[in-house]
């Protein structure tokens, strides 16, 4: 995938940049594989809103991605197309078993049309096929990760993202996963072999507001612009600095770099060092 620019006909078409989608070979959806979601705009049952900044957004439907790929193992499907996904920043890939059955996958780098993926302890260790960690050679990068067995993969989802399995000893294999931190997941897990692709995703300068309210993010207003009656950072004669020991969300509790992980948490056992550099203790 490369990045394309504009021609600066606006202040904003200057500095804006897109995707060439040079991997999309599919333009239209799955109709079988897409459901409609509603839009909340972050509001709950009663009708306030509980998630700022949510709201307006162009219209999609949801492709039911299959993060498990554990119902057809051992059979081969050919891949019929990439798709985009405007759900997530990687694309999807969709393949067709020889049964017939259809199905989106992640897209990774190097995926393209008419190429075959299976899944199951039986498969290649190549592009696109998912297996057991315990099937896979130390030193490979993975993504789609499974954190349980069966639950489907819920780590490495993100374009351009992958973790590298880094050993495997006893019922687990360590992985060094894209933040930095070392972490044990049980090797009966699966996992996809690859890097996520769209890789150039975070190059993308959006360039202007609107195209914000067309991902359905709504303007989000600093606090030390408020009233003190809106904000904890708020009033002041000109610019005041917070005020406060640290700074604070709009209720009143500490924000920006307040840890909110439960210190007994059960997986803390399985990181062997966090992103910051740490041993967890």
């Amino acid at each position: 995938m490369g990045i394309k620019s504009y021609n600066p006909y606006t202040p904003s078409r200057r500095n804006m940049t897109g995707s060439d989608f040079a991997e999309i070979t599919k333009s239209e959806p799955e109709k079988s594989l897409v459901v409609a979601v509603p839009k909340h705009s972050g509001r709950n049952n009663q009708g306030k809103i509980t998630v700022r900044h949510h709201g307006g957004g162009a219209k999609k439907k949801y492709r039911m991605v299959d993060f498990r790929r554990n119902t057809k193992d051992g059979i081969p499907a050919k891949v019929i197309g990439i798709e985009y996904d405007p759900n997530r920043s990687a694309n999807i890939a969709l393949i067709c078993y020889q049964d017939g059955e259809k199905a989106y996958i992640l897209a990774p780098q190097g995926l393209t049309d008419g190429m075959t993926v299976m899944s199951g302890a039986q498969a290649e260790v190549r592009v696109g096929n998912c297996l057991p960690i315990s099937e896979i050679p130390v030193g490979t990068l993975l993504h789609n990760i499974e954190l349980q067995p069966g639950k489907g993969g819920q780590m490495v989802r993100a374009a351009g993202n992958s973790a590298q399995l880094m050993a495997k000893e006893g019922k687990y294999a360590t992985l060094r996963l894209p933040s930095g931190e070392m972490r044990m997941v049980p090797l009966n897990c699966r996992a996809s072999i690859g890097v996520v692709g769209n890789g150039d995703h975070n190059l993308v300068k959006i360039g202007k507001a609107g195209r914000k309210r067309h991902m359905g993010i709504r303007p989000t207003v600093r606090g030390s612009v408020m009233n003190p009656n809106d904000h904890p950072h708020g009033g002041g004669e000109g610019r005041a600095p917070i005020g406060r020991p640290g700074p604070s969300t709009p209720w009143g509790k500490p924000a920006l770099g307040l840890k909110t992980r439960r210190k007994k948490k059960a997986s803390n056992k399985l990181i062997v060092r966090r992103r910051d550099g740490r041993a967890i203790k």
